[in-house]
């Protein structure tokens, strides 16, 4: 379609609803602008056709021929689009809400937590994707990313949800009866790192670690980290996020604390996309952070 050759969408509105209403007033009211703005558009309109489209009738207008034919065009075109439009608000209302995660976030984080979300809102349906990769949220119809980084997407809208804290954690069985504060504590032991993670790299070589001295397996994802960190395979260091579910149960235990406030798990959404539905579950989600963080922080012994 070449726009170019289309009179301006804005004077083919105002002349679409005086055709309706038969009057400028009652298009007016409609359109939100006055009755001279609409009657200018007509004005306009009918120059750019090089023809007549409407003229004063008593207290209102009348069609001539071209009018009415164009007239019916136009009903029958916003009509169009309007019914599409509903219909994709219907089925965006309808289907299930996509949320993309990694998946270790998903296995150690998300999972443990989901039942509340089912139990609270039952009636929201809600598809988890696990995934490494930043999916393209427009065109795989993503709604939300959970995703480890900066926080700088481009194009996207991105908003906190957990810090950069890291704890490094081993399997009780690799230290039992060693006393262990810091990562030197354990410098003879395996290691688990996922392969690429530069930045968790020049942190823990910051407390100084060689880990082109240490027994290393690099590994593809962090879900197969974690998984033979559990299996009392190694030393890894993680996003607090992850492990302290692990910690609290006592199947892994924490070494010492790092922190990288520059990283974090983020929020990721196209911007202007935040329907109802999409505001539901990010409060459920910062509600179940704040939970995390609120049982982190009571004291020994409280309920």
């Amino acid at each position: 379609m070449d726009w170019s050759r289309l009179p301006p969408l804005a004077a083919l509105r105002a002349f679409e609803a005086a055709a309706r209403h038969r009057g400028f007033s009652a298009a007016a009211r409609e359109l939100n602008v006055t009755p001279a703005a609409v009657a200018q558009h007509v004005r306009k309109l009918e120059t750019a056709l090089g023809t007549g489209l409407a003229f004063r009738e008593g207290r209102g207008i009348a069609l001539t021929a071209a009018g009415q034919e164009l007239a019916q065009a136009l009903t029958d075109g916003f009509g169009g689009i309007a019914d599409a439009v509903a219909r994709l608000n219907l089925d965006t209302g309808a289907r299930p809400l996509t949320l993309s995660v990694t998946p270790a976030f998903a296995a150690h984080w998300l999972m443990p937590r989901i039942g509340d979300f089912w139990a609270r809102h039952p009636d929201l349906p809600l598809n988890i994707q696990p995934s490494v990769d930043l999916a393209d949220l427009r065109r795989d119809g993503v709604d939300m990313a959970i995703r480890y980084g900066g926080g700088t997407w481009p194009g996207l809208q991105s908003e906190l949800l957990t810090d950069g804290d890291f704890w490094a954690v081993v399997h009780p069985d690799l230290v039992e009866g060693r006393k262990v504060d810091c990562l030197a504590d354990v410098a003879d032991l395996p290691w688990l790192l996922e392969h690429y993670t530069m930045e968790r790299r020049a942190m823990i070589e910051r407390e100084g670690i060689d880990l082109n001295a240490v027994r290393m397996q690099l590994m593809q994802t962090n879900w197969m980290v974690l998984t033979a960190a559990q299996a009392g395979h190694g030393v890894t260091v993680q996003p607090r996020t992850l492990v302290e579910g692990e910690v609290a149960a006592g199947t892994l235990v924490k070494i010492c604390e790092l922190r990288d406030g520059a990283l974090g798990y983020y929020l990721v959404t196209v911007p202007g996309a935040a329907s109802s539905r999409l505001r539901t579950l990010r409060r459920w989600l910062f509600a179940q952070v704040k939970t995390s963080d609120d049982a982190k922080g009571a004291p020994e012994g409280a309920p």
